[in-house]
């Protein structure tokens, strides 16, 4: 029986010198929901709209105390479904993929692998600057997930440093190349 060379089964390089480390335990760098503070105009006008319906409930008091009561429960409802939402979405960034969940009830979740990513841009308004948060979008070559946006990131700047950086392990790691069609 024939035996298969270690270097070939691991996706190592031939020579020592060119051979990179195969790490094999997956390390989480982020994990976590977009911020409340970056959906302030959604929740502002959740807000407004809120005051408006408790407001017109209690202009219609006069036929009865419950219309001010109805008011304040549906918006207390349109406030926590906005809220719910937003918490519902979750990322994790690990040291080889990205998985993007979302669902309350039901759940979708899509896995990115990095070494399927093409480019990360990286955008930070400056009201986010200024609430320190920020938005990653990941351009792959995924069938099922060619961009992904990770909106509303806290402390956003260490998560792309990080991500260009495995993103470039990876692909080393893969043997993955970028030929330039030119």
């Amino acid at each position: 029986m024939a035996e298969i060379d270690p270097s070939l089964q691991t996706g190592a390089a031939s020579s020592e010198s060119d051979a990179i480390p195969v790490d094999t335990d997956e390390v989480v760098y982020f994990e976590g929901s977009p911020t409340l503070r970056g959906s302030l105009w959604p929740l502002l006008a959740g807000l407004l709209l809120s005051v408006g319906i408790i407001a017109g409930a209690v202009a219609l008091r006069a036929h009865g105390w419950w219309a001010p009561l109805l008011g304040l429960i549906i918006a207390a409802v349109l406030m926590t479904v906005l809220v719910v939402r937003i918490r519902s979405v979750r990322y994790r960034v690990s040291n080889y993929r990205i998985d993007y969940e979302r669902g309350l009830l039901s759940k979708d979740i899509d896995t990115l692998e990095l070494w399927h990513v093409e480019d990360i841009k990286f955008h930070q308004s400056l009201l986010d600057r200024i609430l320190g948060i920020g938005s990653i979008t990941v351009v792959s070559h995924d069938e099922t997930t060619p961009q992904l946006h990770l909106l509303s990131l806290p402390n956003p700047r260490p998560v792309f440093e990080t991500l260009k950086q495995r993103i470039i392990t990876v692909k080393r790691q893969r043997g993955v190349i970028k030929l330039d069609p030119g």
